[in-house]
Order: C-alpha cells, then sequence, then structure tokens
C-alpha cells in the first residue's frame, strides 16, 4: 500500500513520501506547562504548534489544547489522541493498574516506545492529503458532476447554506482559504458535531438518490452534553478521559485501520468508500473515531502556501444507538418514559439517554447530574413519573479510584454541546463551561458531596423565591407574572449574580478534603454571599412598585380571595429566604447583642 500510494503521489505531482502529515507537522496548538503542574493553581505557560507525537510523547511537558472553538477539543481527543494511546498502549486492566499510570505523571521509558513504535508502523495513515488513504476522507470522493463546495462547509462558524451564524462578518460567496493545520482541525470536528438533513449524494453510494442523500443526523457529539475530565497535564488529562478495566475487542479498530476498498461494508466496516451504513459502534476506539460524514478535502497552492478551499462533504455512517457505555456524557434515567404493558401489567424499564447542556444555563446547575455516581440519584429521585440521572462513566471510574488520589486534587470539569435549529440543520448556539469540582464530591456518603448538592439547591430556591416576589409585585398592580420561557426574570439575574459565589465555593472546597468543619464554614460564608446578592436583586425588583401597591388588589381564583399588595409580597419573599439560608439566619441571630 504504500508503494502505491507513493506512486499515487508522484503521478500526481503532490510530492514524494507525505504531503501534510499529522504526526510531525505542527497542527495543534498547546500550552506548555510552567513548571508548576503541581500547584493548585498553576501558571499559564506560553502556546506552541506542535505535532501528533511531540504532543503524545512530551503531554506530561504541556498543560493543554489550545483550540479555535471549545467543540474542537473533545473532537481532537477523541479523534486522535485517546484512540491513539490505547491502541498502542491497550487499556488499563484494572483500577490499580491505572492508578500506577497515573501517579507516574508521565509515560514510562517503555510506553514512550510503544507509542513513537505506533506511530512509525501507521505513519502514513496519518498523511492529509495522502491520494489514497487521506486521513479522515475518503480519496476521489466526487458528485456526477465533479462539483465541490467552499471549505466553509467545515468551518461551524462560516457562513454556508442555510447555516448563517450571527454577527458573521463573512457571507457565503467569500472563499474561505484554510491552512492544512486549520483544515484537519475542522476535518475532525466535522465528523463529531456537523449539521444534519440533506448532504450531498457521491458516486458509488447506493443510498444516494438524485444526487442527495436525506434523513443524515447530526454528528455523534451533537447529540450529546460532552462532559470532560480535565487535570493540570495533557498527560493526566488523557488518562482521566481512559475508563479502565475494559475488555479489548477485535474488530474494535480506529477508522485508520478501517480503509479496506473491497470488500462489502458489513464485513469490513470501511470507511475508505463513499458507501456507508446504519450499525452500532463495535467498541470505543470505532466509537471514538467514528465517521459520520464522507469527506474529500481538495488541496492547492496559492501565493499563500497549500490551502484548502473546496471540499466535497457526504453522508457517512450512522450510529444507532447511542451505546450505554460511551464515556462522554451524563444520562438521564427515565422510568416513566419507558413503560411497557406485559400480561395486563404496567412494567417500568430503565431507559437511559444521554443528557444535554441547557444553552444559558451556568454548568454547576447540573451539578445533581454529575455527582449522580453509581445511580444513586437515579435510585433516590426516578419514579414512575420523575426522570433522575447517572453521571458520566469517567466520572463513576474516577468516584472508584478518589481514594488512592491526592483529595485536594485540582480537578476540572469542561462542559461542551451545541445547540442546533431548523430540523438539526444550522447551528444556532454553542455551548461551553467549566467548573472546579472537588473530588471528594464524586463520593455519594461523603461531607462535600452533601455540601454541593445543598448550595446548589438553595441557588435555584433563592431564584424562585426572587421570582415568587416579581410574580407577587405584579398580580398587585394588575398584571400577570412574566411566563417562565419567556422574558428575563429576576431569577436569571441572580443565578447570574451568583455564579462567580458558587465557582469560589466550588474552588474552595476541593482544598478542605473531608473535612466537615471547615466544608460548613464554606456553606455559612456561602450563605452570607448569597443572601447579600438574593437582597440586592431583591432591591431592584422593589424598585418598580408604585404607589398602589400599598393598597394592593384583590384576585379571585378557584372560588377563593387572594390579597396582594406590597408588605405581604415583602413578608412573604423574606421568610422564603429565611428558610433557605438557615446557616445565615442563625448567625444573624446569635450575632445579635443580648439584652
Amino acid at each position: 500500500m504504500c508503494k502505491v500510494a507513493a506512486a499515487s503521489r508522484d503521478e500526481k505531482g503532490l510530492g514524494g513520501t507525505g504531503l501534510f502529515n499529522l504526526l510531525d507537522e505542527p497542527w495543534l496548538s498547546v500550552r506548555v506547562a510552567d513548571g508548576s503542574a503541581d500547584s493548585s493553581a498553576p501558571s499559564l505557560g506560553p502556546v506552541e504548534d506542535v505535532g501528533l507525537r511531540r504532543l503524545l510523547l512530551e503531554a506530561d511537558r504541556l498543560q493543554d489544547l489550545v483550540v479555535d472553538l471549545p467543540t474542537q477539543k473533545p473532537a481532537i481527543f477523541r479523534q486522535l489522541l485517546l484512540p491513539v494511546v490505547v491502541h498502542a498502549l491497550g487499556w488499563p486492566a484494572d483500577a490499580a493498574t491505572w492508578t500506577v499510570m497515573f501517579r507516574s505523571g508521565a509515560f514510562t521509558p517503555e510506553q514512550r516506545q510503544k507509542l513513537a513504535g505506533y506511530l512509525d508502523e501507521n505513519r502514513h495513515l496519518f498523511d492529509l492529503f495522502d491520494p489514497v488513504a487521506p486521513f479522515g476522507q475518503v480519496a476521489g470522493l466526487r458528485t456526477v458532476k465533479g462539483e465541490t463546495k467552499g471549505s466553509a462547509l467545515l468551518v461551524a462558524t462560516a457562513a454556508t447554506g442555510n447555516n448563517v451564524p450571527l454577527f458573521s462578518s463573512r457571507t457565503e460567496s467569500d472563499l474561505l482559504e484554510l491552512t492544512p493545520a486549520q483544515a484537519a482541525r475542522w476535518l475532525v470536528h466535522t465528523h463529531c458535531w456537523d449539521t444534519a438533513a440533506i448532504k450531498t449524494g457521491v458516486v458509488g453510494d447506493p443510498q444516494a438518490k438524485s444526487g442527495k442523500t436525506t434523513g443524515n443526523p447530526t454528528g455523534p457529539l451533537g447529540q450529546l452534553g460532552v462532559v470532560m475530565p480535565r487535570g493540570r497535564t495533557l498527560y493526566e488529562t488523557l488518562l482521566l478521559n481512559i475508563p479502565f478495566g475494559r475488555v479489548p475487542l477485535s474488530d474494535d479498530l480506529p477508522q485508520w485501520l478501517r480503509r479496506a476498498g473491497e470488500g462489502r461494508i458489513e464485513d469490513t466496516l470501511s470507511c475508505g468508500t463513499p458507501t456507508w451504513q446504519t450499525r452500532s459502534a463495535r467498541g470505543l476506539l470505532d466509537l471514538w473515531t467514528w465517521q459520520s460524514r464522507r469527506i474529500r478535502m481538495v488541496p492547492e497552492e496559492t501565493p499563500a502556501g497549500l490551502r484548502v478551499t473546496r471540499v466535497v462533504v457526504a453522508a457517512g455512517d450512522r450510529l444507532t444507538p447511542t451505546p450505554a457505555d460511551e464515556p462522554h456524557t451524563t444520562w438521564i434515567t427515565d422510568r416513566a418514559a419507558s413503560r411497557t404493558r406485559k400480561s395486563g401489567k404496567i412494567t417500568a424499564a430503565p431507559a437511559y439517554r444521554p443528557r444535554r447542556h441547557q444553552p444559558g444555563r451556568a454548568g454547576w446547575r447540573g451539578l445533581e447530574a454529575l455527582l449522580a455516581v453509581g445511580g444513586v440519584t437515579e435510585s433516590r429521585e426516578t419514579t414512575s413519573t420523575r426522570a433522575g440521572f447517572h453521571t458520566s462513566l469517567l466520572l463513576s471510574r474516577l468516584g472508584e479510584v478518589m481514594d488512592r488520589m491526592p483529595q485536594t486534587y485540582p480537578l476540572q470539569i469542561e462542559l461542551t454541546g451545541v445547540t442546533y435549529g431548523n430540523q438539526s440543520a444550522v447551528i444556532e448556539d454553542v455551548f461551553f463551561d467549566e467548573i472546579p469540582l472537588p473530588l471528594t464530591a464524586l463520593d455519594p456518603d461523603g461531607v462535600i458531596y452533601g455540601t454541593l448538592l445543598e448550595a446548589v439547591d438553595q441557588a435555584e430556591k433563592l431564584a424562585g423565591a426572587v421570582n415568587n416576589l416579581s410574580a407577587d409585585l405584579r398580580r398587585a398592580a394588575g398584571s400577570e407574572p412574566i411566563p417562565w420561557d419567556k422574558g428575563q426574570r429576576p431569577g436569571d439575574t441572580l443565578l447570574h449574580a451568583l455564579d462567580p459565589v458558587v465557582r469560589r465555593l466550588l474552588a474552595g472546597l476541593r482544598k478542605t478534603g473531608e473535612d466537615f468543619d471547615q466544608s460548613e464554614r464554606g456553606l455559612e460564608a456561602w450563605e452570607r454571599q448569597a443572601g447579600v446578592a438574593t437582597l440586592k436583586v431583591a432591591e431592584q425588583v422593589f424598585a418598580t412598585a408604585t404607589p398602589a401597591l400599598f393598597v394592593g388588589r384583590t384576585v379571585s381564583r378557584d372560588g377563593k380571595e387572594y390579597v396582594y399588595r406590597l408588605s405581604s409580597a415583602e413578608r412573604g419573599f423574606r421568610a422564603r429566604v429565611d428558610a433557605i439560608l438557615t446557616r445565615r439566619q442563625l448567625s444573624a441571630r446569635t450575632s445579635e447583642p443580648q439584652r
């Protein structure tokens, strides 16, 4: 295959042994560690561009990836970094093996040798513009008329077709020249996050009709709320995203080893031809490198150098369903939705579906799902009418080894997602948030677990109290409350004000371990600051009151009369706040001077 590839390159005038090889070309931007990786808050180091080989072999010296768009990071990890490491070194056999690797802080000389050997052996499969087996693409992919489209089709933030991002300075007619490095990053991003709906029909696709395919789903990550643990270095982040205890499967291969040009696709699982199929993933290597599109990028020489300006993007493999061992998402456990009738009786079997992130909603407001380790929230909250949660596989595994790691380990959780519109054919919004998570919070019987859930619950209840205050004052004025799904409610303003306070609490609790007294002091400080923020937002609501609200208004509802006026609304609001912030209320009482 290497001889054929080399001959094809020479025939096409593209040069000798590779035009842009991802292993060596500097296409990934990384932040270099500054030597303080053991600190709970390392300072930011300089940014460098590296190839895949250097990134992996020096992962312990690098802090993090630097990307154009947050959604690129999970795409690069899943399409390249994680599967290369796992396929070269194998899955960590158990918790003890994983812990030894994590504590070492770097790949051992033997592991580095294996990684380097794997990359050398498969080097020809990582050439971005190889005319026989281009990475992540299909060689010779073409339409009947030989048409191509602009490279903006790969770029989530660029205007193309119906996808016109808000405030975009470009139009579809503007030529977008991508450097090979940019093209590589957007290529893997497209496989993970591409929009749904109609795709170009290509020669060799038996399922294309009238020059197109329909019913295409989004890329696999577009159906998830992605949850990625992040460590102090790229090496630690790699380990945190590789679950231990998995059994290697013979047909679970990364996409670069599924490039057969002949044979039935059902047997070869090839993604190197225009033919595609609907199937389940064979394992995590298959899932991580899922080729949801068939793509060909067209390179050309320009005065600025080699650029990609034209592409072909066609239908690719369709994943069904999202596998239960998908590691990068939390889950909704919905028994009510899965009820079935058997022998005249209604039985409920648990139905799991990926949990999506909600745009405009801070990541810490979903802590209940992140901390649902071992199905705790599922068993406690899931009923015949109410859904529960289950955390991600990766956080579950961390919960199993947390007692072997430093209690004060500075774990970060990155949350990424995409909101689609118009039948998922356009990208409306990109969600990204990161939260500091105390490792001890993954113990459902621990102190920090209850502390965090209590603080988040208090924040939501305080927002509800402010909303109720607003509703009562609006009723007293003769108008209706602001609908929950329309307009800006004061509770949203409060949650925005509480955001930095909650994050300080999360970061602070990472340093306390399981010390009950310190966690209580943290909660007391949180309640004091939350109370101040709540009263400040409430003052803004009170400022809208008119003199008529002192008299108020009587409303008849369900045969009963309710009197709404300023005094009763304020009294009810303060009572709710005191009931929510019990430590603050107790502290205020004990600090009163004795008479």
